[in-house]
């Protein structure tokens, strides 16, 4: 069973507003996230895209404003309109990306805000690209399509995502985590018969995600895909 139980902080449309969760998935997970509502989500009552966003081991602690020193809630305070409930989690100094914590977080997103449960997507940089490659193997059911950046991650049982369109994302002189890291995960999840993209970024170190988050075709190759009705 999943356990969950919310507290929720006033949210403000279109600003960073915290929300806390605990609940257990196949392991217990904990704490914060930093939301950002789409413009309108006040006015316009209908549900809205869900973006879950894993961030890097350099953005982990007990301050949310690390959890978005990148990524697409940065891209919305620079002004960039992006029409999804973004919902960044935190991982605690020292800690890593589980399946457990994204699906904490995920839960609930879902538990509090108005959500297109068909349009549920999930991106990642660095450590949170490996745990975006995580969460689509072990959850493939729950997201329409992800955005993994200089991840990687082990590929037994990659197969389960063949379903979850996937555009990944590296730099060809990244010496933190090299290149083969997410050629092997798309490669694999070719061979299963997945939809997937891979972008190389030509002389590019580890930051493939400025260019990336900062692209709107992203978004828009998010926003066109959704679950199929079962």
């Amino acid at each position: 069973m999943r356990a969950l139980l919310l507290m929720l902080t006033t949210v403000a449309v279109s600003a960073q507003t915290p929300l806390s969760y605990d609940g257990s998935w196949t392991d217990s997970a904990s704490g914060q996230a930093a939301v950002v509502l789409p413009e309108g989500y006040g006015d316009l009552d209908r549900q809205w895209p869900l973006l879950i966003f894993l961030h890097g081991a350099g953005e982990r602690g007990s301050d949310l404003d690390l959890a978005v020193t990148h990524g697409p809630i940065k891209e919305r305070r620079q002004g960039r309109d992006l029409p999804f409930v973004i919902v960044a989690p935190q991982v605690p100094e020292g800690g890593r990306w589980t399946v457990g914590r994204v699906a904490a977080a995920l839960d609930a997103a879902m538990e509090t805000y108005r959500i297109d449960e068909s349009r549920v997507y999930i991106t990642g940089l660095s450590m949170g690209g490996f745990g975006t490659w995580e969460a689509i193997e072990r959850m493939p059911e729950r997201f329409a399509a992800a955005v993994a950046i200089c991840g990687g991650g082990n590929p037994i049982g990659l197969a389960a995502a063949r379903d979850v369109p996937v555009w990944a994302f590296h730099g060809d002189a990244d010496t933190v985590v090299p290149l083969a890291a997410s050629a092997w995960m798309v490669r694999t999840l070719e061979a299963a018969g997945g939809d997937v993209r891979f972008t190389v970024y030509p002389g590019v170190g580890h930051d493939s995600w400025s260019e990336t988050y900062a692209n709107p075709e992203v978004y828009e190759w998010l926003l066109s895909h959704a679950l199929e009705d079962e």
